[in-house]
């Protein structure tokens, strides 16, 4: 006599609470499977809402094939994860949610009330709803020998046995909010390829005198246009705006070129950025507006008044003059076109607002699944997020890519456990 045949609903975990973890939940939740939600925090969504506490950026509203070029090499993989959800979808996906959404001035796309909290929530309710099952506190500490997950949790270690897991556990970049690259360690002993993780949208070191780092860190510098040099040798202008810090500059302008920056220094030891501090003037006119008597005018008072220059640039033009150039007016217009910035190094990793690196994307398939490898358990292993090899500037590009990866990991799994295995 054979035993009654009993069907059993393939499970799936789910590690990291981010934006790519939960719309992999998500995803695996709506085709079926069971889903359990691991988090190493206290709650979901720590960095996404950060992220969103000066107004969520959601995505962007440039077209593609550009929107795809922002991922630099990784333009065409992302841009694969972006065919099945791109900035539309998310667009959309938020209106389910009862989130409207607007395009700013610069293209970016914001929530209406440009908070991140409300959407979160709603999001996460929906899913509790959905029947995904939730464990915070549980920090992933690898794999038992019988393939079962290893956590740590308040009550000590616990183990989960599961038949496939998403890994969405972020890079390195803010690890008090969970992503702390503490994964790196255990899938490298697993012999997976990673790619070290570096900063990336992140500020760099310039060593200001003490005079402008105790007075003018903070300062905005607005407008002005970047010039630098890639690693290909090619030379890219942009405009924007960033901040004095104590030891150098950040900000979105820096953020955007912070990868040609970064492996610059990488490859030579420091970066040369040379920042146009009035843009809306050309040299020749600036020269002759300096060249206006001064009259009993200081010479900060004069840059004011000719060159429309505020304290925190007076300063920067200190920082690369001496007095006696200071009082050479061709050279200080020539200086204020293209001051010169060595940068000696980014800043620290968990500075950055995201991170570089991670699983290579060769290590995967186009499911986002690792390929098998001895040692690894026999269950299906999937990567999302911010912890696989790419990067992107911020402007909603991130944000994006994440959700799309996510979705792409999700459907993989589901298709690996409903019979593609």
């Amino acid at each position: 006599m054979h035993a009654p045949h009993v069907s059993v609903t393939p499970r799936l975990a789910i590690v990291g609470g981010g934006p790519a973890g939960l719309m992999a939940a998500e995803v695996a939740r709506a085709a079926g499977l069971e889903v359990d939600l691991f988090e190493a925090k206290g709650s979901v969504g720590r960095k996404f809402l950060i992220a969103g506490k000066g107004g969520l950026n959601l995505t962007h509203s440039e077209p593609r094939p550009g929107f795809d070029a922002r991922y630099r090499e990784r333009g065409a993989a992302v841009g694969g994860w972006l065919d099945d959800f791109d900035a539309h979808a998310l667009r959309a996906w938020a209106r389910g949610l009862g989130v409207e959404t607007y395009v700013g001035s610069s293209g970016r796309v914001f929530p209406l009330d440009r908070k991140a909290a409300p959407l979160l929530r709603g999001w996460v309710r929906r899913l509790r709803d959905a029947g995904v099952r939730f464990h915070v506190h549980h920090r992933w500490l690898g794999w038992e020998g019988d393939g079962a997950l290893r956590f740590a949790t308040p009550d000590g270690e616990a183990t989960c046995k599961t038949d496939a897991v998403v890994l969405a556990l972020g890079g390195g970049s803010w690890p008090e909010l969970g992503s702390d690259g503490a994964w790196v360690d255990i899938l490298s002993a697993q012999g997976i390829d990673v790619a070290p993780l570096r900063p990336a949208n992140c500020g760099f070191d310039i060593g200001w005198s003490d005079f402008l780092a105790t007075r003018h860190a903070g300062a905005p510098l607005k407008p002005v246009v970047a010039h630098w040099q890639d690693l290909d040798g090619n030379l890219r202008t942009l405009q924007g705006e960033c901040v004095l810090t104590a030891t150098g500059i950040e900000g979105s302008l820096v953020y955007a070129i912070a990868a040609d920056l970064r492996d610059g220094i990488a490859r030579d030891g420091e970066a040369l950025l040379h920042l146009d501090l009035v843009p809306g003037r050309a040299l020749e006119r600036l020269r002759r507006d300096l060249a206006r008597p001064r009259g009993g005018r200081s010479l900060g008072e004069h840059l004011r008044r000719q060159a429309g220059l505020d304290a925190a640039k007076v300063a920067l033009l200190h920082e690369r003059l001496d007095k006696a150039a200071l009082q050479d007016m061709d050279r200080v217009a020539g200086t204020l076109k293209r001051l010169p910035l060595r940068l000696l190094r980014p800043r620290p990793l968990a500075e950055a607002i995201s991170t570089a690196g991670g699983v290579r994307l060769e290590s995967l398939d186009d499911a986002l699944m690792l390929r098998p490898r001895p040692g690894l358990p026999r269950q299906g292993i999937f990567c999302a997020g911010e912890m696989l090899d790419w990067e992107a500037p911020t402007g909603g590009y991130l944000l994006t890519a994440c959700f799309a990866s996510g979705l792409r990991a999700g459907r993989g799994a589901v298709r690996w456990l409903q019979g593609a295995r």
